[in-house]
């Protein structure tokens, strides 16, 4: 199933295709039915319950009083503040009056909001550009000391719908625990700051599917997007079956990045998994002694898999060994250390960018920064563009971490990742991802599929230990390789049941 995300530029491209086929107010009025329809799903089927509509100027303040008067018509109790513009559209105009002719009681004041109400946010759209400020600002503020549901129209109001961030360096923004958006899904309710102000997010077309076409650039991960490489296993199959796959990493002191790499390899089924140590270490995991561990300086490297980076250092030896697997051939996975070492060595970025094989690379947003020449604000200002940028420079595919990971491909195709949980905070759960994905590449998966499902199954390998009460909080990533191997498995079982 796809789940395409479109940009505000695209959604107003839908919105201005469809207008002219359609009675005017249409969209509005449709946009209120579908809203409405929801409240009461959030409500709980309850019309009677309590609900405050926050109206504002335009168009995102038509589509509340359209639902304002449809639950007063319900029979709900509903309080509505309008902060109403110099010159409503028509549409908006005509919903105002429909509003006021309702039982709905419009107000000046916030009450406490006790008693099981919902709040209606419907203050600013997709259209804002500017932070919130006065009266605004200040009925926002007061939606978070609430304590009720709150259902966002379209996009919470103060958030990029474009780039996840909320507007303004000292900007405020509604922290819905749903929101409704229209016409299409946007990026920026499942990355960054979207994560947590959008809460759960139901799409509605308003009948325009069949209107206007817009091809998307982005979509929500999901299986769907690499089920094609799931398959049940042979049994007429062996060790080598399943690839090779060799750890650059562990100097002194960092072992242990290096083995959680190593041990999710195992996890996530490789065929054999090598720790190549950048200096010596312990020789043996006791906890999965299936891991060979040997002396990066002789290893070959040659006809493996190659997952560049946990725990691997800055030293001399660090960047020698670096630029002896990128110079190579074959699939490689870099991450980390030799992220930051790319980053500080123009020449070792450039070569990278030419390595002869499939390339994943998979930053945090300091280590993008690094790399881009940037800061870190500034790469989560916008983190799908950001993203964008680095996988074209370096002609592979990013994974750039965080709440609502973007993985990107070198011609502009984003994917943005809805699994995980903040139980994913913690030091070690990065060389996890890293072993997963390049465990994906050694199985011949193209970097694009690796990527899309690592970071699929490493997140919802933390929903399923949170949900077997393991988190969030303390979550530790030698937990995630067993749950990842839970979810391939029922990933790949599915797949043979399709």
């Amino acid at each position: 199933m796809d789940n395409p995300l479109y940009s505000v530029a695209q959604i107003r491209a839908i919105e201005q295709a469809a207008q002219p086929q359609l009675p005017p107010g249409t969209l509005m009025a449709r946009a209120g039915e579908a809203a409405s329809a929801y409240a009461l799903e959030v409500l709980g089927g309850l019309p009677t319950r309590r609900v405050l509509v926050l109206a504002g100027p335009g168009n995102n303040g038509g589509d509340a009083l359209e639902v304002a008067a449809n639950l007063a018509n319900l029979g709900a109790s509903v309080d509505v503040v309008h902060l109403a513009g110099a010159a409503p559209s028509p549409e908006t105009q005509r919903a105002l009056e429909r509003a006021r002719a309702s039982c709905a009681r419009f107000v000046d004041a916030i009450g406490d909001g006790r008693g099981g109400c919902l709040v209606v946010d419907g203050l600013f759209g997709i259209g804002l550009a500017r932070p919130l400020a006065g009266r605004a600002r200040e009925l926002v503020e007061a939606t978070h000391r609430m304590g009720c549901p709150v259902l966002a129209l379209d996009v919470p109001s103060g958030l990029d719908a474009d780039t996840g961030g909320v507007i303004g360096p000292d900007g405020v923004a509604v922290r819905a625990t749903h929101t409704i958006t229209f016409l299409g899904d946007k990026p920026g309710l499942h990355t960054g700051d979207g994560c947590d102000h959008a809460g759960r997010v139901h799409v509605d077309r308003l009948g325009t599917a069949g209107l206007h076409a817009e091809t998307a650039h982005a979509r929500l991960n999901a299986p769907a997007l690499f089920a094609g490489l799931l398959a049940p296993r042979r049994r007429n199959s062996h060790k080598g079956t399943y690839g090779d796959v060799a750890v650059l990493g562990g100097a002194r002191g960092m072992a242990g990045a290096a083995i959680l790499a190593a041990r999710t390899a195992l996890y996530a089924g490789a065929g054999r998994v090598f720790v190549a140590a950048v200096d010596p270490g312990p020789g043996l995991d006791p906890v999965q002694p299936e891991i060979m561990f040997r002396d990066a300086a002789g290893f070959t490297f040659a006809g493996r898999t190659v997952v560049a980076g946990p725990g691997m250092g800055d030293s001399a030896g660090a960047t020698h060994l670096l630029s002896k697997v990128i110079d190579g051939t074959g699939p490689l996975l870099v991450d980390a250390d030799a992220l930051n070492l790319c980053a500080a060595s123009p020449d070792l970025a450039a070569r990278l960018a030419a390595h002869d094989g499939a390339t994943v690379v998979t930053p945090h947003p300091l280590e993008a920064a690094r790399l881009l020449g940037v800061t870190a604000p500034i790469v989560q200002a916008d983190r799908l563009e950001n993203a964008r940028e680095l996988a074209q420079r370096l002609d592979a595919v990013v994974v750039l971490k965080g709440a609502g990971s973007v993985i990107a491909r070198p011609d502009g195709e984003v994917a943005l990742n809805a699994t995980g949980n903040p139980g994913l905070a913690t030091g070690g759960t990065g060389d996890v991802l890293a072993g997963l994905i390049g465990t994906l590449l050694s199985q011949g998966w193209p970097a694009w599929e690796a990527a899309l499902a690592g970071v699929w199954l490493h997140g919802a390998a933390a929903d399923r230990l949170v949900a077997a009460g393991k988190g969030p909080i303390g979550l530790t990533a030698g937990e995630l390789p067993r749950a990842i191997r839970a979810e391939l498995n029922a990933l790949v079982a599915d797949a043979g049941r399709a």
